[in-house]
Protein backbone atom coordinates (compact mmCIF):
# COMPACT_ATOMS: atom_id res chain seq x y z
CA UNK A 1 0.00 0.00 0.00
CA UNK A 2 1.13 3.01 -0.80
CA UNK A 3 1.33 7.09 1.11
CA UNK A 4 -1.79 7.69 2.08
CA UNK A 5 -0.58 11.48 2.77
CA UNK A 6 0.29 11.88 -0.93
CA UNK A 7 -2.78 10.06 -2.84
CA UNK A 8 -5.67 11.98 -0.65
CA UNK A 9 -6.39 15.06 -2.06
CA UNK A 10 -8.59 17.93 -0.58
CA UNK A 11 -12.03 16.24 -2.75
CA UNK A 12 -10.48 13.29 -3.96
CA UNK A 13 -7.70 10.33 -4.03
CA UNK A 14 -5.35 10.14 -6.58
CA UNK A 15 -1.63 8.85 -7.43
CA UNK A 16 0.66 7.02 -9.90
CA UNK A 17 -0.37 3.23 -10.64
CA UNK A 18 1.14 1.41 -9.09
CA UNK A 19 3.65 3.22 -7.03
CA UNK A 20 1.39 5.67 -5.27
CA UNK A 21 -2.28 3.80 -5.67
CA UNK A 22 -2.54 0.08 -5.81
CA UNK A 23 -5.05 -2.44 -5.96
CA UNK A 24 -4.30 -2.61 -2.25
CA UNK A 25 -5.20 0.63 -1.46
CA UNK A 26 -8.43 0.26 -3.51
CA UNK A 27 -9.63 -2.58 -1.55
CA UNK A 28 -8.86 -0.93 1.58
CA UNK A 29 -10.73 2.32 0.40
CA UNK A 30 -13.62 0.65 -0.38
CA UNK A 31 -13.56 -1.49 3.22
CA UNK A 32 -13.18 1.76 4.93
CA UNK A 33 -15.89 4.02 2.66
CA UNK A 34 -18.73 0.96 3.49
CA UNK A 35 -17.86 1.66 7.61
CA UNK A 36 -17.57 5.66 6.97
CA UNK A 37 -20.93 5.79 5.25
CA UNK A 38 -22.49 2.94 6.63
CA UNK A 39 -24.12 1.74 3.68
CA UNK A 40 -25.70 -1.37 2.67
CA UNK A 41 -24.98 -1.26 -0.95
CA UNK A 42 -22.95 1.17 -2.92
CA UNK A 43 -22.66 1.65 -6.94
CA UNK A 44 -18.99 2.31 -9.28
CA UNK A 45 -18.28 3.43 -12.74
CA UNK A 46 -14.98 3.32 -13.90
CA UNK A 47 -13.39 5.39 -17.12
CA UNK A 48 -11.66 3.92 -19.85
CA UNK A 49 -7.94 3.46 -18.30
CA UNK A 50 -6.29 0.54 -18.01
CA UNK A 51 -6.03 0.30 -14.55
CA UNK A 52 -9.55 1.22 -13.48
CA UNK A 53 -11.05 -2.22 -13.61
CA UNK A 54 -8.73 -3.81 -11.44
CA UNK A 55 -9.05 -0.73 -9.00
CA UNK A 56 -13.18 -0.85 -9.43
CA UNK A 57 -12.63 -4.49 -8.67
CA UNK A 58 -10.71 -4.16 -5.71
CA UNK A 59 -12.53 -1.78 -4.31
CA UNK A 60 -15.50 -4.06 -4.60
CA UNK A 61 -13.71 -7.07 -2.96
CA UNK A 62 -13.09 -4.30 0.34
CA UNK A 63 -16.76 -3.06 -0.07
CA UNK A 64 -18.46 -6.76 0.02
CA UNK A 65 -16.06 -8.02 2.76
CA UNK A 66 -17.66 -5.07 4.85
CA UNK A 67 -20.81 -6.26 3.88
CA UNK A 68 -21.97 -4.10 0.72
CA UNK A 69 -23.52 -5.13 -2.24
CA UNK A 70 -21.99 -3.85 -5.53
CA UNK A 71 -23.88 -2.64 -7.96
CA UNK A 72 -21.23 -1.76 -10.89
CA UNK A 73 -22.33 0.54 -14.06
CA UNK A 74 -19.24 -0.11 -16.26
CA UNK A 75 -18.01 2.40 -18.13
CA UNK A 76 -19.13 5.85 -17.63
CA UNK A 77 -18.73 9.18 -17.23
CA UNK A 78 -18.54 10.89 -13.86
CA UNK A 79 -21.40 12.81 -13.98
CA UNK A 80 -22.90 9.30 -14.70
CA UNK A 81 -21.81 7.61 -11.75
CA UNK A 82 -23.22 10.81 -9.65
CA UNK A 83 -26.55 10.09 -12.07
CA UNK A 84 -26.57 7.03 -10.71
CA UNK A 85 -25.95 7.67 -6.98
CA UNK A 86 -28.88 10.54 -7.44
CA UNK A 87 -31.33 8.26 -8.65
CA UNK A 88 -30.79 4.86 -6.89
CA UNK A 89 -29.77 6.79 -3.26
CA UNK A 90 -26.69 5.12 -3.20
CA UNK A 91 -22.91 6.14 -1.98
CA UNK A 92 -21.07 5.49 -4.90
CA UNK A 93 -17.05 5.51 -6.42
CA UNK A 94 -15.98 6.86 -9.61
CA UNK A 95 -12.70 5.02 -10.79
CA UNK A 96 -11.02 8.08 -12.99
CA UNK A 97 -7.97 10.24 -13.07
CA UNK A 98 -9.66 13.08 -14.80
CA UNK A 99 -7.64 14.50 -17.19
CA UNK A 100 -4.41 13.54 -15.69
CA UNK A 101 -1.58 11.68 -17.50
CA UNK A 102 -2.40 8.13 -18.14
CA UNK A 103 -0.15 6.82 -15.46
CA UNK A 104 -2.60 7.98 -12.67
CA UNK A 105 -5.91 7.08 -11.76
CA UNK A 106 -8.27 7.79 -8.90
CA UNK A 107 -11.39 7.80 -6.83
CA UNK A 108 -14.12 10.17 -6.61
CA UNK A 109 -16.12 9.41 -4.11
CA UNK A 110 -20.11 10.71 -2.90
CA UNK A 111 -22.50 9.70 -0.23
CA UNK A 112 -26.04 8.45 -1.31
CA UNK A 113 -27.62 11.18 -3.67
CA UNK A 114 -24.40 12.18 -4.85
CA UNK A 115 -23.15 14.14 -1.68
CA UNK A 116 -19.58 14.66 -1.81
CA UNK A 117 -16.79 13.33 -0.12
CA UNK A 118 -14.05 15.94 0.69
CA UNK A 119 -11.08 16.36 3.50
CA UNK A 120 -14.18 17.43 5.33
CA UNK A 121 -16.85 15.55 4.58
CA UNK A 122 -15.33 12.06 4.72
CA UNK A 123 -12.34 11.34 3.10
CA UNK A 124 -10.17 12.65 6.45
CA UNK A 125 -11.57 9.74 8.48
CA UNK A 126 -11.35 6.67 5.60
CA UNK A 127 -7.67 7.52 5.56
CA UNK A 128 -7.69 6.99 8.98
CA UNK A 129 -9.64 4.24 9.41
CA UNK A 130 -7.07 2.60 7.08
CA UNK A 131 -4.01 3.58 8.98
CA UNK A 132 -5.54 2.36 12.10
CA UNK A 133 -6.17 -1.22 10.79
CA UNK A 134 -10.14 -2.41 9.43
CA UNK A 135 -11.99 -4.57 11.60
CA UNK A 136 -13.22 -7.39 10.04
CA UNK A 137 -17.08 -7.58 9.22
CA UNK A 138 -19.18 -10.35 11.26
CA UNK A 139 -21.55 -11.10 8.68
CA UNK A 140 -22.49 -12.49 5.44
CA UNK A 141 -20.15 -10.43 2.86
CA UNK A 142 -22.09 -8.64 -0.10
CA UNK A 143 -22.44 -9.37 -3.61
CA UNK A 144 -21.42 -7.80 -6.90
CA UNK A 145 -24.27 -7.44 -10.07
CA UNK A 146 -24.07 -4.93 -12.68
CA UNK A 147 -26.33 -2.71 -14.02
CA UNK A 148 -26.67 -0.43 -17.52
CA UNK A 149 -27.29 2.79 -16.31
CA UNK A 150 -26.28 4.83 -19.76
CA UNK A 151 -29.82 5.18 -21.28
CA UNK A 152 -31.28 6.47 -17.95
CA UNK A 153 -28.78 8.78 -17.26
CA UNK A 154 -29.19 10.36 -21.01
CA UNK A 155 -33.06 10.43 -20.47
CA UNK A 156 -32.62 12.21 -17.43
CA UNK A 157 -30.28 14.66 -18.74
CA UNK A 158 -32.48 15.58 -21.94
CA UNK A 159 -35.73 16.02 -19.09
CA UNK A 160 -33.58 18.74 -17.39
CA UNK A 161 -33.24 20.76 -20.71
CA UNK A 162 -35.70 22.12 -23.10
CA UNK A 163 -34.28 21.47 -26.50
CA UNK A 164 -37.88 20.48 -28.07
CA UNK A 165 -37.70 23.77 -30.10
CA UNK A 166 -34.06 24.26 -31.68
CA UNK A 167 -33.29 24.32 -34.57
CA UNK A 168 -30.95 22.09 -36.72
CA UNK A 169 -27.09 22.60 -35.30
CA UNK A 170 -23.78 20.90 -36.59
CA UNK A 171 -21.58 20.15 -33.56
CA UNK A 172 -17.98 19.28 -32.86
CA UNK A 173 -17.29 17.08 -30.41
CA UNK A 174 -14.19 16.28 -29.24
CA UNK A 175 -14.07 13.17 -26.79
CA UNK A 176 -10.22 13.22 -26.02
CA UNK A 177 -10.28 9.69 -26.23
CA UNK A 178 -12.09 9.99 -23.12
CA UNK A 179 -15.96 9.02 -21.48
CA UNK A 180 -17.04 11.63 -23.49
CA UNK A 181 -16.89 9.21 -27.00
CA UNK A 182 -19.28 6.92 -24.41
CA UNK A 183 -22.08 9.08 -22.84
CA UNK A 184 -22.17 11.86 -26.33
CA UNK A 185 -23.79 9.16 -28.78
CA UNK A 186 -27.37 8.37 -26.63
CA UNK A 187 -27.35 12.06 -25.08
CA UNK A 188 -27.33 13.25 -28.41
CA UNK A 189 -29.89 10.63 -29.93
CA UNK A 190 -33.14 12.23 -30.89
CA UNK A 191 -32.11 15.70 -30.96
CA UNK A 192 -31.46 17.64 -34.19
CA UNK A 193 -27.65 17.98 -33.99
CA UNK A 194 -25.13 17.03 -36.39
CA UNK A 195 -22.16 15.52 -34.94
CA UNK A 196 -18.72 15.48 -36.24
CA UNK A 197 -16.77 13.18 -33.61
CA UNK A 198 -13.44 13.55 -32.88
CA UNK A 199 -11.25 10.91 -30.99
CA UNK A 200 -14.06 8.81 -29.95
CA UNK A 201 -12.41 5.72 -29.40
CA UNK A 202 -12.19 4.55 -25.91
CA UNK A 203 -8.04 4.73 -25.50
CA UNK A 204 -6.89 5.44 -21.57
CA UNK A 205 -3.33 6.49 -23.42
CA UNK A 206 -4.65 9.59 -25.44
CA UNK A 207 -3.00 8.85 -28.22
CA UNK A 208 -3.82 12.24 -29.79
CA UNK A 209 -3.85 14.77 -27.02
CA UNK A 210 -4.11 14.88 -23.50
CA UNK A 211 -7.75 14.83 -22.37
CA UNK A 212 -7.46 18.20 -20.73
CA UNK A 213 -9.51 20.98 -22.16
CA UNK A 214 -8.44 23.61 -20.15
CA UNK A 215 -4.52 23.17 -22.18
CA UNK A 216 -5.47 26.19 -25.34
CA UNK A 217 -3.07 23.09 -27.54
CA UNK A 218 -5.41 20.44 -26.46
CA UNK A 219 -8.21 22.47 -28.16
CA UNK A 220 -6.17 23.07 -31.31
CA UNK A 221 -7.84 20.23 -33.46
CA UNK A 222 -11.06 21.20 -32.64
CA UNK A 223 -10.77 24.37 -33.38
CA UNK A 224 -9.47 23.37 -36.88
CA UNK A 225 -12.46 20.53 -37.41
CA UNK A 226 -15.11 23.17 -36.83
CA UNK A 227 -13.64 25.54 -39.53
CA UNK A 228 -12.97 23.65 -41.46
CA UNK A 229 -16.65 21.79 -41.46
CA UNK A 230 -18.90 25.01 -40.62
CA UNK A 231 -20.07 23.64 -37.71
CA UNK A 232 -22.33 26.15 -35.48
CA UNK A 233 -20.01 24.98 -32.46
CA UNK A 234 -17.22 22.99 -31.17
CA UNK A 235 -17.24 20.89 -27.33
CA UNK A 236 -14.52 19.52 -25.91
CA UNK A 237 -14.75 17.15 -22.59
CA UNK A 238 -11.54 16.03 -20.43
CA UNK A 239 -10.85 12.57 -19.80
CA UNK A 240 -14.12 11.56 -17.03
CA UNK A 241 -16.27 13.81 -19.21
CA UNK A 242 -17.45 15.77 -16.45
CA UNK A 243 -15.92 19.07 -17.33
CA UNK A 244 -17.44 20.81 -21.22
CA UNK A 245 -15.37 23.47 -22.73
CA UNK A 246 -16.58 24.89 -25.88
CA UNK A 247 -15.41 27.29 -28.96
CA UNK A 248 -17.78 29.50 -31.41
CA UNK A 249 -18.38 29.08 -34.82
CA UNK A 250 -15.24 30.88 -35.61
CA UNK A 251 -12.95 28.34 -33.77
CA UNK A 252 -12.32 30.36 -31.25
CA UNK A 253 -12.02 29.60 -27.84
CA UNK A 254 -15.29 30.27 -25.24
CA UNK A 255 -14.43 31.53 -21.83
CA UNK A 256 -15.80 28.87 -18.97
CA UNK A 257 -16.81 32.21 -17.26
CA UNK A 258 -18.78 32.95 -20.08
CA UNK A 259 -21.06 29.89 -20.18
CA UNK A 260 -21.26 29.92 -16.78
CA UNK A 261 -22.78 32.99 -16.84
CA UNK A 262 -24.95 32.28 -19.43
CA UNK A 263 -26.19 29.28 -18.09
CA UNK A 264 -27.14 31.08 -14.45
CA UNK A 265 -29.32 33.86 -16.42
CA UNK A 266 -31.07 30.79 -17.88
CA UNK A 267 -31.63 28.87 -14.55
CA UNK A 268 -32.46 32.59 -13.06
CA UNK A 269 -35.13 32.82 -15.36
CA UNK A 270 -36.96 28.96 -14.58
CA UNK A 271 -35.61 30.03 -10.64
CA UNK A 272 -36.20 33.98 -10.19
CA UNK A 273 -34.29 35.50 -7.20
CA UNK A 274 -31.92 31.99 -6.78
CA UNK A 275 -28.22 32.04 -5.68
CA UNK A 276 -25.88 31.05 -8.10
CA UNK A 277 -22.56 30.32 -6.62
CA UNK A 278 -18.76 30.68 -8.51
CA UNK A 279 -15.58 29.81 -7.91
CA UNK A 280 -13.42 32.91 -6.77
CA UNK A 281 -11.10 32.51 -10.20
CA UNK A 282 -14.33 33.13 -12.40
CA UNK A 283 -14.72 36.44 -14.12
CA UNK A 284 -15.65 39.33 -12.21
CA UNK A 285 -18.90 39.48 -15.25
CA UNK A 286 -20.48 36.38 -13.64
CA UNK A 287 -21.55 37.62 -10.12
CA UNK A 288 -22.20 41.08 -12.07
CA UNK A 289 -24.74 39.52 -14.58
CA UNK A 290 -26.23 37.49 -11.22
CA UNK A 291 -26.90 40.30 -9.78
CA UNK A 292 -28.47 42.39 -12.83
CA UNK A 293 -30.58 39.84 -13.45
CA UNK A 294 -31.59 39.35 -9.79
CA UNK A 295 -29.71 36.53 -8.30
CA UNK A 296 -27.88 36.20 -5.57
CA UNK A 297 -23.48 35.48 -6.34
CA UNK A 298 -21.87 33.35 -3.77
CA UNK A 299 -18.06 32.77 -4.00
CA UNK A 300 -16.67 30.04 -2.80
CA UNK A 301 -13.14 28.23 -2.95
CA UNK A 302 -11.95 26.06 -6.31
CA UNK A 303 -12.75 22.50 -6.00
CA UNK A 304 -16.44 20.40 -6.59
CA UNK A 305 -17.02 18.97 -3.52
CA UNK A 306 -16.68 22.95 -2.19
CA UNK A 307 -19.15 23.68 -4.78
CA UNK A 308 -21.32 21.31 -3.75
CA UNK A 309 -21.31 22.13 -0.10
CA UNK A 310 -21.96 25.58 -0.62
CA UNK A 311 -25.01 24.86 -3.06
CA UNK A 312 -26.37 22.93 -0.40
CA UNK A 313 -25.90 25.52 2.14
CA UNK A 314 -27.72 28.21 -0.12
CA UNK A 315 -30.20 26.23 -2.14
CA UNK A 316 -28.45 27.99 -4.70
CA UNK A 317 -29.58 26.72 -8.26
CA UNK A 318 -26.30 26.50 -10.42
CA UNK A 319 -22.78 26.43 -9.60
CA UNK A 320 -19.81 27.13 -12.55
CA UNK A 321 -16.33 26.94 -11.73
CA UNK A 322 -13.50 28.57 -14.22
CA UNK A 323 -12.49 25.11 -15.09
CA UNK A 324 -15.34 24.32 -16.37
CA UNK A 325 -17.21 22.45 -14.22
CA UNK A 326 -20.56 23.25 -14.21
CA UNK A 327 -22.85 22.00 -11.15
CA UNK A 328 -26.81 21.82 -11.11
CA UNK A 329 -29.51 21.98 -8.35
CA UNK A 330 -31.90 19.92 -10.47
CA UNK A 331 -28.85 17.36 -10.59
CA UNK A 332 -28.67 16.81 -7.07
CA UNK A 333 -26.16 19.50 -6.55
CA UNK A 334 -23.47 17.76 -8.72
CA UNK A 335 -21.35 18.81 -11.84
CA UNK A 336 -22.50 17.77 -15.34
CA UNK A 337 -20.45 18.67 -18.48
CA UNK A 338 -23.10 17.11 -20.75
CA UNK A 339 -25.72 19.14 -18.94
CA UNK A 340 -23.81 22.19 -19.19
CA UNK A 341 -23.66 21.34 -22.96
CA UNK A 342 -27.48 20.75 -23.82
CA UNK A 343 -28.02 24.26 -21.90
CA UNK A 344 -25.68 25.85 -24.92
CA UNK A 345 -27.07 23.65 -27.47
CA UNK A 346 -30.37 25.08 -26.17
CA UNK A 347 -29.61 28.60 -25.86
CA UNK A 348 -27.64 28.58 -29.02
CA UNK A 349 -30.85 26.92 -31.23
CA UNK A 350 -33.21 29.11 -29.73
CA UNK A 351 -32.30 32.05 -31.53
CA UNK A 352 -30.48 32.35 -35.34
CA UNK A 353 -27.57 34.28 -33.72
CA UNK A 354 -24.38 32.66 -34.23
CA UNK A 355 -22.43 31.56 -30.97
CA UNK A 356 -19.95 34.54 -30.76
CA UNK A 357 -22.68 37.45 -30.85
CA UNK A 358 -25.01 35.05 -28.46
CA UNK A 359 -22.26 35.17 -25.88
CA UNK A 360 -20.94 38.68 -26.00
CA UNK A 361 -22.89 39.93 -23.31
CA UNK A 362 -21.46 37.48 -21.34
CA UNK A 363 -17.85 37.74 -22.19
CA UNK A 364 -16.86 41.20 -20.64
CA UNK A 365 -13.03 41.08 -19.64
CA UNK A 366 -9.95 39.86 -20.78
CA UNK A 367 -8.65 36.80 -18.64
CA UNK A 368 -5.32 35.25 -19.11
CA UNK A 369 -6.84 31.61 -18.42
CA UNK A 370 -5.37 29.49 -16.21
CA UNK A 371 -1.28 29.61 -16.40
CA UNK A 372 0.40 26.55 -14.53
CA UNK A 373 4.17 27.04 -13.00
CA UNK A 374 6.21 24.00 -11.69
CA UNK A 375 7.94 25.10 -8.85
CA UNK A 376 10.12 23.66 -6.20
CA UNK A 377 8.56 25.90 -3.72
CA UNK A 378 4.77 26.76 -4.02
CA UNK A 379 4.73 28.32 -0.87
CA UNK A 380 7.92 30.38 -1.01
CA UNK A 381 6.99 31.78 -4.42
CA UNK A 382 3.34 32.79 -3.05
CA UNK A 383 5.42 34.49 0.28
CA UNK A 384 7.53 36.34 -2.73
CA UNK A 385 4.22 37.48 -4.72
CA UNK A 386 2.42 38.59 -1.71
CA UNK A 387 5.32 40.46 -0.51
CA UNK A 388 5.53 42.31 -4.16
CA UNK A 389 1.61 43.82 -3.80
CA UNK A 390 1.75 44.21 -0.16
CA UNK A 391 1.54 47.91 0.89
CA UNK A 392 0.48 49.07 -2.56
CA UNK A 393 -2.37 51.67 -3.06
CA UNK A 394 -5.62 50.42 -3.58
CA UNK A 395 -4.65 47.05 -3.04
CA UNK A 396 -6.16 43.79 -0.92
CA UNK A 397 -6.12 40.60 -0.51
CA UNK A 398 -7.28 37.99 1.06
CA UNK A 399 -6.66 33.93 1.08
CA UNK A 400 -9.88 31.64 1.14
CA UNK A 401 -7.99 29.64 -1.64
CA UNK A 402 -4.76 30.55 -2.17
CA UNK A 403 -3.79 33.83 -2.44
CA UNK A 404 -6.30 36.99 -4.19
CA UNK A 405 -5.25 39.88 -4.96
CA UNK A 406 -7.30 42.59 -6.13
CA UNK A 407 -6.26 46.12 -7.79
CA UNK A 408 -8.42 48.83 -9.60
CA UNK A 409 -9.70 46.99 -12.44
CA UNK A 410 -7.62 43.77 -12.23
CA UNK A 411 -7.68 40.77 -10.21
CA UNK A 412 -5.37 36.99 -10.12
CA UNK A 413 -5.91 34.15 -8.24
CA UNK A 414 -2.27 32.37 -7.63
CA UNK A 415 -3.07 28.45 -5.98
CA UNK A 416 -0.98 25.38 -5.30
CA UNK A 417 -2.91 22.45 -7.13
CA UNK A 418 -4.52 19.95 -5.41
CA UNK A 419 -3.54 17.22 -8.03
CA UNK A 420 -0.21 18.08 -9.40
CA UNK A 421 2.88 19.81 -8.16
CA UNK A 422 1.78 23.32 -9.78
CA UNK A 423 1.05 26.79 -8.93
CA UNK A 424 -1.87 28.12 -11.05
CA UNK A 425 -2.69 31.54 -11.89
CA UNK A 426 -5.77 33.38 -13.25
CA UNK A 427 -5.50 37.44 -14.48
CA UNK A 428 -8.16 39.39 -15.37
CA UNK A 429 -7.88 42.87 -15.97
CA UNK A 430 -10.52 45.96 -17.23
CA UNK A 431 -8.00 45.73 -20.81
CA UNK A 432 -5.47 43.62 -22.68
CA UNK A 433 -2.69 45.55 -21.51
CA UNK A 434 -3.48 45.56 -17.87
CA UNK A 435 -4.08 41.92 -17.67
CA UNK A 436 -1.10 41.48 -19.56
CA UNK A 437 0.70 43.43 -17.27
CA UNK A 438 -0.23 41.72 -14.30
CA UNK A 439 0.16 38.29 -15.60
CA UNK A 440 3.72 38.85 -16.51
CA UNK A 441 4.94 40.32 -13.37
CA UNK A 442 3.24 37.77 -11.11
CA UNK A 443 4.64 34.91 -13.51
CA UNK A 444 8.62 36.89 -13.24
CA UNK A 445 8.12 36.54 -9.84
CA UNK A 446 6.64 32.90 -9.29
CA UNK A 447 9.38 31.99 -11.84
CA UNK A 448 12.14 33.85 -10.53
CA UNK A 449 13.05 35.59 -13.53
Amino acid sequence: MGDLAKIFKAYDIRGVVPDELDAATAEAVGAAFVRVTGAAAVVTAHDMRSSSVPLSKAFARGATAQGADVIEAGLGSTDLLYYASGSLGLPGAMFTASHNPARYNGMKLCRAGARPVGRDTGLTEIRALIEAGLPAHDGAPGTVSGRDLLDGYADHLKTLVDLSGIRPLKVVVDAGNGMGGHTVPPVFAGLPVELVPLYFELDGTFPNHEANPIEPANLRDLQAKVRETGADLGLAFDGDADRCFAVDERGEIVSPSAITALVAVRELAKHPGSSIVHNLITSRAVPEIVAEHGGTPVRTRVGHSFIKQTMAETGAVFGGEHSAHFYFRDFWFADSGMLAALHLLAALGEQAAPLSKLLAEYDRYPASGEINSEVADQAAATARVRAAFAGRPGVSTDELDGLTVRGDGWWFNLRPSNTEPLLRLNAEAADEKSMAGIRDEVLAIVREK
